[in-house]
């Protein structure tokens, strides 16, 4: 049996300009469509750390519980 995971498709985009641009966010589940949409890195960040915690369960292809995200987008 496989193990369960979740994917999606990250969206990165710079909205405003000048000193007022800030990154925006969305992800979107390829299975389902379904879209989520994020106003800074922070919250993108947070939905992230809120996942189910199987899906941030160590596997064989890294660690993925959460310890290298970053809310800083460079």
């Amino acid at each position: 049996m496989k193990e369960p995971y979740l994917a999606y498709m990250l969206r990165l985009w710079k909205a405003g300009g000048g000193a007022d641009a800030s990154w925006r966010a969305s992800l979107e589940d390829p299975h389902t469509g379904e879209r989520h949409a994020f106003a800074s890195m922070e919250a993108l960040v947070a939905f992230l750390q809120a996942l189910p915690r199987y899906a941030a369960t160590p596997t064989s292809t890294g660690d993925v519980d959460g310890s290298t995200l970053t809310d800083d987008p460079g």
